[in-house]
């Protein structure tokens, strides 16, 4: 597995507080880019006044950092584009009840 698979698997174990669903399957996670020892995660939120954001944030930099060799996480949230519930994985929606 590479380091950014397992990255991704740690991401998979991030909850969103509010909605009891991962972040990745939620479609929060636009980008992970690994360079070396560091990884930058471009991410969003499913509202920009997220109540739990920086928790959030701290999980998402505990979750990289747990991956061995990962030394600096920068996380970078943006809006652009603006989260959508059409950006869930399948298993998401079905969880949440889309279908």
């Amino acid at each position: 597995m590479t380091i950014q698979e397992q990255i991704i698997s740690n991401l998979k174990k991030v909850y969103d507080p509010e909605i009891s669903v991962n972040i990745y399957d939620l479609g929060l996670i636009y980008d992970v880019n690994v360079d070396g020892d560091a990884s930058k995660i471009t991410m969003s939120l499913t509202s920009p006044f997220c109540p739990a954001v920086d928790g959030i944030i701290a999980d998402v930099e505990h979750a990289v950092l747990s991956v061995e060799g990962m030394k600096n996480v920068d996380v970078d949230i943006t809006f652009d584009p603006q989260w959508g519930p059409d950006m869930m994985s399948e298993e998401a929606k079905l969880l949440l009840g889309f279908f």
